[in-house]
């Protein structure tokens, strides 16, 4: 089977509006950049997006905003993009946001074949309006469902023809748990490598999960908020 696509139009070829995405990175790290771009240009719309955040204005999922192709946004933070804030306070837009450990559960839970499962964070907040509860130990718990995404789209620093993949520090975020999670998982990456160029030992995801890989370009890996110490002064 032939994993390699030559580029992110190609690779993202196939999703439709009305799909459900997991886009993979934490804040501004390690986000799928190229992809992103291409479902913009696409104009792919009615989009439900699952990240840990809704990117900024300009850039990352905020693009996707911008352009009104999300219908639905779920994640566990949101607070950099007045885009996102000026669209849900509108009713343009809808959100459900998570506690950001759930959300991770919710990713690490589809991608092990467990459909549900009870927690007890947002116990006694709108988190857990309309869920199950049970008690367990005297504690009370809420029912919280695996997602269930058309596709998983992720950024790693190195993979190779067969979908195996290395994440670089903080990318190894999200983009591992969806990683495994997505019924189709693509794959941007900075380097493609030939098969046996990786070390068995390095490799985060095997290439089982992924069914689509190109090497991305151009990539920005912007700072959400650059904060830097004052020269001392003696």
């Amino acid at each position: 089977m032939n994993k390699v696509f030559l580029s992110a139009d190609a690779a993202i070829h196939d999703i439709q509006d009305g799909s459900i995405l997991m886009l993979g990175g934490f804040g501004l790290c390690g986000i799928p950049e190229n992809s992103i771009s291409a479902i913009v240009a696409k104009g792919i719309s009615g989009l439900t997006c699952i990240s840990n955040n809704a990117g900024i204005d300009d850039f990352g999922i905020g693009l996707m905003l911008r352009g009104r192709q999300v219908k639905k946004m779920i994640a566990s933070y949101v607070g950099e993009n007045a885009e996102f804030e000026r669209q849900l306070l509108s009713g343009e837009l809808e959100v459900e946001l998570i506690p950001q450990g759930t959300l991770a559960e919710r990713c690490r839970s589809a991608g092990a074949g467990i459909p549900a499962f009870f927690t007890p964070a947002g116990v006694g907040t709108e988190v857990a309006e309309g869920k199950e509860l049970r008690i367990f130990n005297g504690k009370t718990y809420l029912l919280e469902h695996a997602f269930d995404a058309d596709f998983a789209i992720v950024k790693a620093w190195k993979g190779d023809h067969f979908g195996n993949l290395i994440f670089k520090d903080t990318a190894r975020n999200f983009n591992p748990m969806m990683a495994m999670a997505g019924k189709i998982t693509i794959a941007e990456v900075e380097e493609l490598l030939a098969p046996g160029e990786l070390l068995p030992n390095d490799i985060h995801i095997p290439g089982v999960y992924v069914h689509r890989i190109f090497k991305g370009s151009n990539y920005e890996k912007r700072i959400e908020q650059r904060t830097v110490r004052s020269p001392k002064v003696d």
